[in-house]
């Protein structure tokens, strides 16, 4: 075992972090590396695992001649001009239900992709990207690649924002595969997993002869410890609200 030490500015920091108008992304702490997804898009970036594995996502269906990668990462400035451009051409009720606030924006993030059917003209704030055909194979398979339709209809309560079809979200396996299944949102899977308390439980996810223990760990002031088995791959990434999300790849019967 070994102890495992997490300053409370990671809080803000990983491939999970809720940033919806409650929650505001912090650059500063948050900065990722950014790539681009392609090198015929080379001005649309994303983090960098994010970029990588969007791209297979789009080899694996043959995507490239039929969809367009519309807006990727943002920054607060270029957030600003679209925020305030939109409230001019399209007015406040329209735009507080498409458009994020500056620092409120998940594209600010690197995390987020917004994409279109490729045709003549798309429209950039709701580019059209249907439940058919290419796109719904996209959305088929973007989960085991990490992504997930970031707000769906029905939740719209739930995530502040209007239905967008067009909007994929990298969180990372497995809680891409989880909230899918489950058919949440990324604001209900960070409370959900708040059940799970490191230490006491853990959710399970099978995935082949693999389990993987996913559990929340609560920030505890400037410093939180906790004891992990060295010998286990883990991740740990901030939920941007109050504390961690632990990923543990254990084996086949689940043991440590």
């Amino acid at each position: 075992m070994k102890t495992i030490v997490i300053p409370q500015r990671y809080v803000y920091a990983g491939n999970l972090i809720l940033v919806n108008a409650k929650h505001a992304y912090h650059e500063k702490i948050a900065k990722c590396s950014l790539a681009p997804v392609n090198a015929e898009s080379s001005n649309i970036l994303l983090e960098r695992r994010a970029a990588v594995l969007l791209s297979k996502l789009m080899d694996s269906i043959d995507g490239w001649a039929q969809i367009s990668f519309v807006s990727g990462w943002r920054s607060k400035r270029e957030q600003e001009d679209i925020f305030s451009q939109s409230i001019a051409e399209n007015g406040t009720a329209f735009t507080e239900k498409f458009v994020a606030r500056p620092d409120h924006s998940e594209h600010q993030t690197g995390l987020a992709i917004d994409l279109g059917i490729k045709q003549p003209n798309i429209d950039f704030i709701r580019p059209d990207f249907p439940y058919s055909g290419i796109c719904q194979t996209f959305r088929g398979k973007a989960a085991m690649y990490g992504f997930i339709e970031r707000y769906p209809k029905g939740k719209e309560d739930i995530t502040g924002i209007a239905h967008e079809p067009w909007h994929f979200r990298y969180v990372g396996m497995p809680h891409a595969a989880i909230i899918a299944k489950m058919g949440i949102t990324l604001e209900e899977y960070i409370s959900f997993l708040k059940r799970f308390s490191y230490g006491k439980k853990c959710f399970d996810y099978q995935k082949d002869n693999q389990r993987i223990a996913v559990s929340y760990i609560e920030a505890a002031g400037t410093k939180t410890e906790c004891e992990l088995d060295d010998k286990l791959p883990y991740s740990i990434s901030g939920n941007n609200v109050d504390g961690f999300v632990l990923t543990e790849w254990r084996d086949g019967n689940g043991k440590r």
